[in-house]
């Protein structure tokens, strides 16, 4: 009669009013307890706490101090619920400290086992800070009990009052280190002290169920050494501030000789995590860490395995043979019966794969089998690494596949193999058809708002970024705007179709899906679509009568913005000017040029007497705006791996043309030539053919110093101009005619022509720049020097009474850094059509050079050191290796020739062998001999 048991007195439902618990709580103050039926009130304390329930003080008290009463009482189990509601009623209740003396009686090392830990967590809970210092014997001896649970219960307590009494926790490291040390008395692998760690938690950390809905069971190890688990947290929260005596601890504890290694699994995968810390901070130490993460790859533990692999797959500078050995182990996990593991192998994969898609090419075979996994979790993971590794010939296929279990699969899933898509669109453009139909395909499936933005989002891109598809992706727009339920993404759709459609070969086809919106959907869609509408009446005079009918029937919609609009776009549709001035004039404000501009004119102190010149930031065209935006934003990978062989530009498509289109920071280009044509001095010196990056000049002094100052090195035809900014940080000084005496120019051929200081630095005006003009001698068309800089000035104290620098100063000077003109000063980063130029080039003016690079440790470090160098753009993502022992990077530049900019190509192969180096060939071409010459200069 088990089914009966449910009626029984006691057994009934736990949806309780607070109330009613509080007036059953009175039961606490019986003089004959119930242990039955005080367990079943306690239970219901909890349940209310749990479940967001708030006691006021005056009730958390009474129940907390009714709680206490039951101590006298030597049930078990009743005694290890009261510690439980002591635990949680303490942050509420008053005057909790009382109950301090009844705790510790059971923490005495003579009482039973079962009593002991409650009582440890339970009386840290309840001390005051202040108090953990006469409790420190206690707990020192709890530490290093031979019982896994009452050591488990102390260390963790200690970990929480880390935070509140720091120093005296620390003192407790020697006693830590003995806790890692010993070896428990007995194997409590059941008992529930010992921290929570079960098979469910496991599996739950991997973010894994299995096919029939439930957290898989995996094979656990002993918990007999659960306490090293513990104790090493808190010991590394003891020393994490020195990181020399964290990496001595994982050298001591990582099974060096001489030491006794760590048993538990869950300790070591922690152990691993902070040596890949140790390691990605300290480069001098990674060599050592990183050949004790290869190690761990041995170990019998699958989780210490995968963790180790996960680290050196994750990690910067780790060589070919040990991330191939890492490599190896998820390969292995790929095969295991549990899916924990597989999950968390292909997920690591697929992670690596988005850097290294070579090195993960191995693994297909086996990915290929996990398509077809009862855990979608796997397979999704399995097809998103497949599309980043696979070839063209193997798209189709794959899609296919894909398409058979989208609809399985939860929404974050299917994000996943959407930005797969995204990323194989750019790699493989000549499949564009069937990424768009898979994608147009997933549109119409059921799903949340991330979901279909980051499909929306993957058409946008190759609308934008791959030729000859834009006409198709704004049709599956149109398609997917008449049943969409989402206002946010309608009115981005409709956006973009204000914008492209006027452009295409038949605009008249659009026009149908967005006047429905303007007649089905709510406020907010219909204005997007009045905007939209009337940008294919500006943009396209065949189109402009009927848009006007179209607008005029809007002047009647219920809303009044909607209306608004029509009324405005009327009136630009109509015989005026306002047409060309607010819709056909796309030029838009350098956000680069105007936030430094804005800045200083913040810094100079001039806010307060003068407007902000507006008219002086340079303008660029939309097209340009959004293209530096969708540069500088998360998906420049993606962006980057366009294929170099289409022979069109990146740039080509967004309109861009001239030196606009060449170069890549024309931001900078702009803000110091309109800096530099202001200064009269500068005038005769023609068009400013180069300058150093806007947002990285060099910096001449640290930044805590009194006088902060960096340089600018701008190239002319036939001279340079040195831009000095330096900044007064002494409110109590005054700096008059500030100049820069520049050392070094004769070795190097430039001849100085004139300086022009700064008038005054006080605390009104701290910053001001100063030049230093240079001619350049045709002899030697590239001066590299390295050149030294001292400020001179006048130095004038400040009174400190009126505010005022005095009468009298007196000549100091103030050394700052050496300035290096170097290869890269002279070469402008350009985005071409490599394959295009590079045939256009004459072989024989090409040279080719070989070099072998010891010191280097990866070709990760050689194209980021080549490409620091030499100042040229990498194109087609080939700045990042894919394949760890071979690969070759394309580089473009313009070189700043006295006679003009003269376009460079370089072409490096590159191989990499560990007990050779870096062995580098380098081929440059450009029209001239000498351009090329100059640019291998750069490394022999």
């Amino acid at each position: 009669m088990s089914f009966k048991k449910d009626e029984e007195v006691g057994m009934v439902s736990f949806r309780q009013d607070k109330t009613s618990v509080i007036q059953e709580a009175r039961a606490f103050h019986d003089s004959n307890i119930s242990p039955r039926r005080c367990r079943i009130l306690l239970t219901k304390i909890l349940y209310l706490l749990y479940n967001g329930e708030k006691f006021s003080r005056q009730e958390a008290t009474a129940l907390f101090f009714g709680a206490t009463k039951l101590f006298q009482n030597k049930d078990a189990a009743l005694r290890q619920m009261v510690y439980l509601v002591i635990k949680e009623l303490a942050p509420f209740a008053d005057d909790v400290i009382m109950v301090t003396a009844s705790i510790m009686k059971d923490m005495q090392p003579n009482t039973e086992v079962v009593y002991r830990p409650n009582a440890i967590r339970a009386l840290t809970r309840v001390v005051d800070p202040s108090m953990v210092q006469g409790l420190e014997r206690y707990l020192k001896s709890a530490i290093v009990d031979r019982n896994p649970s009452v050591a488990c219960a102390a260390i963790v307590s200690s970990y929480h009052l880390f935070t509140s009494a720091r120093d005296v926790v620390r003192r407790w490291s020697n006693e830590v280190s003995e806790a890692i040390n010993m070896r428990p008395a007995i194997s409590s692998g059941s008992s529930n002290g010992l921290g929570g760690f079960s098979s469910r938690g496991l599996s739950m950390r991997f973010g894994v169920e299995s096919s029939a809905g439930n957290v898989e069971q995996a094979s656990m190890p002993s918990m007999s050494y659960i306490v090293q688990y513990h104790a090493l947290g808190l010991l590394y929260l003891a020393r994490q501030a020195d990181r020399i005596a964290v990496t001595k601890m994982i050298q001591q504890l990582g099974g060096s000789k001489g030491t006794q290694p760590l048993r538990n699994p869950y300790a070591l995968c922690m152990l691993v995590r902070y040596a890949a810390k140790i390691a990605e901070e300290d480069p001098n130490m990674r060599g050592s860490l990183v050949e004790s993460l290869v190690g761990w790859l041995r170990h019998k533990s699958e989780m210490v395995n995968y963790e180790a692999a996960r680290a050196l797959c994750s990690m910067n500078g780790v060589g070919a043979e040990q991330q191939s050995r890492a490599i190896a182990v998820l390969q292995m996990s790929l095969s295991s019966p549990r899916s924990t593991m597989k999950f968390a192998a292909v997920r690591t994969l697929a992670e690596l794969a988005q850097t290294r898609p070579q090195a993960v090419q191995a693994c297909n075979m086996d990915m290929e089998n996990l398509i077809s996994d009862a855990n979608r979790g796997v397979a999704t993971y399995a097809i998103a690494t497949l599309l980043k590794t696979g070839n063209e010939s193997s798209v189709d296929r794959l899609i296919k596949q894909i398409s058979g279990f989208m609809t399985e699969i939860s929404d974050e899933f299917k994000i996943i193999v959407v930005d797969a898509i995204r990323s194989l669109s750019l790699k493989f453009p000549a499949k564009q058809s069937a990424m768009l139909g898979f994608l147009a395909g997933v549109l119409r499936d059921e799903g949340g708002y991330e979901f279909k933005k980051s499909v929306v989002e993957a058409i946008f891109a190759m609308a934008k970024f791959v030729q000859g598809c834009k006409e198709t992706a704004l049709g599956h727009l149109c398609e997917f705007i008449e049943d969409c339920e989402f206002t946010k993404l309608n009115v981005r759709i409709l956006h973009l179709l204000g914008l492209e459609g006027p452009h295409m070969p038949e605009p008249h086809k659009y026009i149908r899906f967005i006047y429905n919106r303007v007649i089905l959907e709510n406020a907010i869609v219909r204005a997007a679509a009045v905007n939209s509408l009337s940008k294919f009446g500006a943009y396209n005079e065949q189109l402009t009568t009927r848009i006007r009918v179209l607008l005029k029937r809007c002047l009647e919609d219920v809303d009044d913005e909607v209306r608004d609009r029509a009324a405005l776009a009327l009136r630009l549709l109509g015989p005026s000017t306002l047409n060309q001035q607010l819709i056909q004039n796309t030029a838009t404000p350098d956000l680069a040029s105007l936030e430094q501009q804005l800045q200083a004119y913040m810094e100079t102190g001039l806010a307060s007497q003068l407007p902000f010149d507006y008219a002086s930031v340079p303008q660029i065209t939309r097209e340009q705006a959004a293209q530096y935006a969708y540069e500088s934003g998360s998906q420049n990978t993606q962006r980057s791996s366009l294929p170099i062989q289409e022979g069109i530009p990146h740039t080509a498509e967004h309109g861009l043309d001239g030196a606009e289109a060449d170069g890549i920071l024309p931001d900078s280009h702009s803000v110091y030539a309109k800096q530099l044509a202001e200064v009269e001095a500068f005038a005769s010196y023609g068009p400013l053919l180069n300058s150093s990056p806007i947002d990285a000049p060099t910096p001449l002094t640290e930044s805590e110093t009194e006088y902060v100052v960096t340089a600018v090195k701008h190239v002319f035809s036939e001279h340079l101009v040195l831009q000095y900014n330096i900044t007064n940080t002494l409110a109590e000084i005054v700096l008059e005619d500030v100049a820069v005496m520049v050392g070094g120019l004769a070795e190097a051929g430039l001849e100085e022509l004139f300086i022009l200081p700064i008038a005054q630095l006080s605390t009104t005006t701290p910053s001001g720049t100063a030049y230093v003009a240079l001619k350049r001698d045709m002899s030697m068309p590239f001066p590299l020097a390295t050149l030294s800089n001292t400020l001179r000035f006048i130095s004038k104290e400040v009174d400190p009474a009126s505010g005022e620098p005095e009468d009298e100063g007196y000549q100091d000077e103030y050394q700052t850094e050496e300035l290096e003109l170097s290869v890269s000063d002279y070469i402008q980063p350009t985005e071409v059509n490599f394959a295009a130029i590079w045939d256009e080039l004459e072989p024989d003016a090409s040279v080719t050079e070989t070099f072998a690079l010891t010191a280097l440790e990866s070709l990760d470090a050689a194209c980021s050191t080549l490409i620091e160098i030499l100042g040229m753009l990498p194109l087609g993502g080939t700045e990042t290796p894919a394949n760890p022992s071979v690969h070759t990077i394309l580089l473009a530049g313009r070189v700043a020739r006295p006679s003009g900019m003269e376009t460079v190509l370089a072409r490096v192969r590159m191989m990499y062998q560990p007990s050779e180096g870096v062995t580098m060939e380098l081929n440059v071409r450009a029209p001239s001999e000498e351009s090329c010459l100059f640019v291998v200069s750069a490394i022999a």
